[in-house]
């Protein structure tokens, strides 16, 4: 039976509950004229500064937040977490996403096994692996250097790598060490998503980065096949063992989809996936656009430098050993923060500092929301009891100054929303234009110290009155302040300085869920869609394959599902062709055999078919929807005079390489079949692919949107075409000619 025993049912959360009336008799205005008060909650490690003055709270408050931080037993649940035990008891793993930057030596165990070698064994295969693919060692089918990267995953498996990429972008070191390459993600399951992951980008010169830990997350390994699938149309199926790679521990899978299982990296059960950047997930992408290695000749001297930096013994390590290795200066800086976050008393520390204010903010003054980055909501306790106090914030945020101009309405004189300011001393790309009285990063910090004081102090009446504001304009520009914020000054963004950061708030969240006494390593919440879409997808293949009626929903979903059924049967009206032998319908070939949707290709030939005899082309009509439709699927085909069907037995040589090589059907020889326009248009090199933005040259392949006009590589608008009916460019109508 689980547990009754809350942490709202212990004295210093009844004494917080008592204080909260304390508090609400005070105002930030007055709190911030307290000199010791705020020199108090100030706090420095690492060239990192938190001022959290402007908190709704006194010295008492904190003093006595402390005390509940001890009645949950804090220190004791930060070294379970440390030494390997399994905290996250509702899937009985070890939390340990520490390990995954700790430094080679150290020694970190979970079920009694020092983890932390294996950790380095796969960080050494991403060295080792970037290294070659970033050297040109390895190359693509075509012989040409891999220099792009679409990463695909989602959830954790995005959002900390995007992070740290945005980051990174404009980093002058960065940038150095990613020239010439891209590194883009795909995480939604739209095909606009995908369109815009592949626009501009060539498959010969691509390497996809799949991410799933078992290789079965239903939209990631849609947007894998989708990938893949692009790759091998335009290179061949046996170009994916050369252009994508995994992160996984399913190698079953992984070489069933067609990836080389020595191509995979692994991770572990150990790995939550919102704390995954620091392992294959976040590390390979990024170590493929960074790189990861720091210069061998100078490892040792490194690590004593970075021993000494730690301990505030050096306070600056020469630019010519650091830019080096900017992933390892990433997992460095994390690392940093762990064993601060270990090793600091509660008043220094500052993710237990960040955590504390969050419970006090959401469960004694009732502000839901912070502007910030996560999130930690549970409805019941780590031993399955209901919670009677409110957990966890809603997260949201804007970098700079784009807030003002969204949100800081709501957060100035609406709701009471806590924030969190993060701001940097040295700008990544510093401007100074001539005749201005401050540089642009001048411009975007005056901000940064303005807005918190704006927030906590407000404005009053009697001002207003003093400044001469119309009467009648007074209650819209009363200001009542006294609304809490809190302030972190990193020196830098680099990359250690980034890893602090994701390590800073990583531990924030883990403090707020040991306190409150909820499991903040696992994701339950996520499960109950996915299992219902699941449910979903089921029912479209039914209906739209078998012609079986919606069951199973309730009214609104029934109804909703019809229309969506119903308008998309209008969008792509076809008839079931069937196979002259089985009796088969064509479309459930097309939908078991080629994994596409089997309408959209229909629609597509029927188009075809009505612009082609409009354009006096109809002799050409068989050909063309032989060569198209090959284009698209590698089918064989034969015609009927009823029917379109496959045969999978016809001998199909319609792209033999030798010119005497005759089409079975029409007798065309090739010479004659690649002088019609369809399939080599005559271009000069003015034409512009408006997928790839690459030109377009005389005899390339290339196909042109009647209405629009738009020119595109048929390798380009191939994989377009079997999801849209739309120019891809500017979603005009689909309908496509010969030119």
């Amino acid at each position: 039976m689980a547990s009754s025993t809350l942490i709202c049912d212990t004295e210093p959360w009844k004494d917080l509950k008592n204080h909260v009336q304390e508090i609400k008799k005070t105002h930030l205005r007055d709190l911030m004229s307290d000199t010791d008060r705020c020199q108090s909650m100030m706090v420095e490690f690492d060239g990192i500064l938190l001022d959290y003055s402007r908190q709704n709270a006194t010295l008492k408050t904190m003093d006595k937040l402390y005390q509940l931080a001890e009645a949950a037993q804090l220190n004791n649940k930060i070294n379970r977490m440390y030494n390997g035990e399994k905290i996250n008891s509702t899937e009985n793993r070890s939390v340990l996403h520490v390990a995954l930057r700790a430094p080679r030596d150290a020694a970190i165990n979970s079920d009694g096994k020092n983890v932390v070698p294996e950790v380095w064994k796969v960080l050494d295969k991403i060295k080792e692996f970037s290294e070659t693919i970033r050297s040109g060692s390895w190359v693509g089918a075509t012989g040409k250097v891999l220099k792009d990267v679409v990463a695909v995953g989602i959830g954790g498996s995005f959002l900390g790598p995007l992070f740290v990429h945005t980051a990174l972008q404009t980093d002058l070191e960065a940038i150095e060490c990613a020239r010439g390459r891209q590194l883009r993600f795909l995480a939604n399951v739209d095909p606009i998503d995908v369109a815009k992951s592949i626009t501009g980008l060539n498959p010969e010169t691509t390497l996809v980065v799949v991410v799933s830990k078992t290789f079965t997350t239903a939209e990631t390994m849609l947007n894998a096949r989708t990938l893949r699938e692009w790759i091998s149309t335009a290179l061949g199926p046996s170009a994916v063992a050369k252009h994508m790679v995994a992160v996984s521990t399913n190698l079953t899978l992984v070489e069933k989809f067609g990836i080389d299982p020595n191509n995979a990296f692994a991770f572990w059960d150990w790995v939550g996936g919102r704390y995954s950047v620091c392992s294959a997930v976040g590390v390979l992408p990024l170590s493929l656009q960074y790189g990861f290695s720091v210069v061998e000749k100078y490892g040792n001297f490194l690590l004593f430098l970075f021993t000494c930096y730690h301990f505030q013994l050096l306070r600056s390590v020469p630019e010519f050993i650091v830019r080096h290795g900017i992933i390892l200066k990433f997992l460095k800086g994390a690392w940093s923060i762990d064993q601060h976050f270990i090793s600091a008393p509660y008043e220094k520390n500052i993710p237990v500092l960040l955590g504390l204010l969050s419970i006090w903010n959401v469960s004694f003054l009732g502000h839901p929301a912070r502007v910030s980055m996560e999130s930690n909501g549970k409805g019941v306790s780590i031993d399955g009891v209901p919670l009677p106090f409110e957990a966890g914030e809603i997260d949201f945020g804007e970098p700079g100054t784009n807030g003002q101009h969204s949100f800081y309405q709501l957060i100035h004189q609406g709701r009471v929303i806590p924030c969190d300011f993060i701001g940097v001393v040295k700008s990544q790309q510093p401007v100074y234009l001539k005749g201005e009285v401050v540089s642009n990063h001048d411009e975007l910090m005056s901000n940064f110290f303005a807005q918190p004081d704006a927030l906590a102090v407000g404005k009053t009446p009697e001002q207003l009155q003093k400044e001469n504001v119309a009467p009648h304009l007074i209650p819209h520009k009363t200001f009542s302040g006294n609304r809490p914020s809190l302030s972190l000054l990193l020196p830098s963004l680099n990359a250690y300085n980034i890893g602090q950061l994701l390590a800073i708030y990583e531990h924030r969240i883990a403090v707020e869920g040991f306190i409150w006494g909820i499991n903040s390593f696992d994701q339950w919440g996520v499960e109950l869609g996915k299992s219902l879409a699941t449910q979903v997808r089921k029912q479209l293949h039914a209906s739209r394959m078998k012609r079986e009626p919606i069951e199973g929903f309730n009214f609104s979903t029934t109804t909703l599902l019809t229309r969506y059924l119903e308008e998309n049967t209008k969008l792509n009206r076809a008839v079931d062709a069937t196979d002259d032998n089985s009796n088969i319908p064509l479309v459930n070939l097309y939908q078991e055999k080629f994994k596409v949707d089997p309408w959209v290709l229909l629609e597509t030939i029927r188009e075809f078919m009505v612009d082609l005899v409009v354009c006096g082309h109809p002799s050409a009509l068989w050909l063309i929807f032989k060569g198209m439709t090959r284009d698209i699927f590698g089918l064989k085909l034969k015609q009927s005079n009823i029917d379109l069907v496959i045969d999978f037995n016809e001998d199909y040589r319609l792209y033999n390489n030798t010119a005497s090589s005759t089409d079975g059907i029409s007798g065309l020889s090739l010479e004659k079949i690649r002088g019609f326009p369809w399939f080599d248009c005559q271009r000069n090199l003015a034409a512009i692919c408006a997928v790839c933005l690459d030109g377009v040259h005389k005899g390339e392949r290339s196909r042109n949107f009647s209405i629009c006009k738009h020119v595109f590589h048929a390798r380009c608008i191939d994989l377009w075409l079997v999801r849209r009916l739309t120019c891809p460019t500017c979603r005009s109508p689909f309908k496509m000619e010969p030119v």
